[in-house]
């Protein structure tokens, strides 16, 4: 299998090849949807070090600054969630739309991202994940991180898979340990996957579940967000699983509870949902029917790609673009609003709703 640094360096020449081939302006026509939904998670503006396996998931300020110029620039209209529907099916001319989505609710949202959505006056949306707003739930993939930062040596006994015993000396073979560990446990129960990085914190001197009361937006300062106008908040759950691993009672508490909590938190309604991780080992056709079932109206995956008229049935499996903290250029930023990417990673297929 690919390493993951390999596979970047082959998204970044695919990108800097569709500019400068200029397909990203003559296959538009073709590749572009009537619009698309972006997602974020961390905006910060300290530089990533060599040891950052979820870098991906942060832009700075200035890349985010730059990414809502350009959206300008080019002619798209930014809207909320609440206008998606109706742009699907009547669309505003020639002129593509675009929503503007963060999920899980950092603190650093707040402090980088909200000061530049204000300046330029355009909507956007927030996903909390209820516990996380509370102080408690685990962000396992920043546990993970750290407890690694910190080993030397990353063990795991043999269970549903072999034994692992990898080095972590050094930046490039912690890289390497989280890569093997990371693939290894999203492949088995989530169940598995906390209880591993839970011994893993606790070799490693870390605290289990308390990443969210340091890194995450909590109810008091949420309540300070949700006046203004342009933030809509929507829900992620209770405690961020991914949901198709879990039986349907299961999901449908994190799914109407995740939402009654931050309804009666913020004394506003809450009608969209983002399915956490959201790929399709974690989101599929049940977990869109119980959003759909529980009355939201629109639900987002991280099943990549720009929305179509034909989505416009399927409010509840929308795809969206992630801006990726290890692609903060240019090019990889017009390749993306083209759409051209997804004309061979979606093989040609404008809805992948199943």
């Amino acid at each position: 299998m690919p390493s993951a640094e390999f596979r970047h360096r082959l998204f970044d020449a695919g990108f800097r090849a569709i500019v400068a081939s200029g397909a990203d302006r003559w296959l538009k026509r073709v590749a572009q949807g009537h619009g698309l939904i972006l997602t974020f998670h961390h905006v910060d503006p300290a530089p990533a070090g060599a040891y950052a396996p979820n870098g991906l998931l942060s832009i700075t300020p200035d890349f985010l600054d730059a990414v809502l110029g350009t959206l300008v620039s080019r002619g798209f209209d930014v809207i909320g969630l609440d206008s998606v529907a109706e742009r699907l099916v009547r669309p505003a001319g020639d002129r593509p739309f675009v929503v503007l989505t963060f999920d899980d609710g950092y603190r650093d949202n707040a402090r980088y991202a909200v000061p530049l959505l204000r300046r330029h006056r355009v909507p956007w949306t927030l996903f909390v994940t209820s516990d996380f707003a509370e102080g408690r739930g685990r962000l396992w993939w920043i546990e993970l991180e750290r407890a690694i930062g910190r080993l030397d040596r990353v063990r795991v006994p043999a269970d549903e898979a072999p034994a692992l015993d990898l080095p972590a000396a050094t930046a490039e073979e912690k890289m390497v340990a989280f890569a093997a560990l990371y693939r290894r446990l999203r492949a088995g129960s989530e169940e598995r996957l906390l209880a591993t990085i839970a011994v893993l914190c606790d070799e490693a001197g870390i605290g289990v579940g308390r990443m969210a009361e340091e890194l995450c937006l909590s109810w008091e300062e949420l309540r300070g967000l949700a006046s203004d106008p342009l933030l809509t908040i929507g829900a992620h759950t209770i405690t961020h699983p991914m949901l198709a691993k879990h039986g349907e009672a299961r999901v449908r508490r994190e799914i109407g509870e995740g939402r009654a909590r931050i309804e009666r938190e913020i004394g506003r309604p809450v009608r969209h949902l983002s399915y956490p991780v959201g790929d399709p080992t974690s989101a599929g056709m049940r977990e869109f029917a119980i959003a759909r079932e529980t009355g939201f109206d629109t639900a987002v995956t991280t099943r990549p790609g720009h929305l179509f008229p034909g989505h416009a049935d399927h409010l509840h499996a929308l795809p969206r673009v992630s801006v990726n903290g290890l692609h903060q250029s240019r090019a990889a930023l017009s390749a993306l609003l083209s759409g051209v990417p997804f004309l061979a990673w979606n093989r040609g297929r404008r809805l992948s709703v199943e």
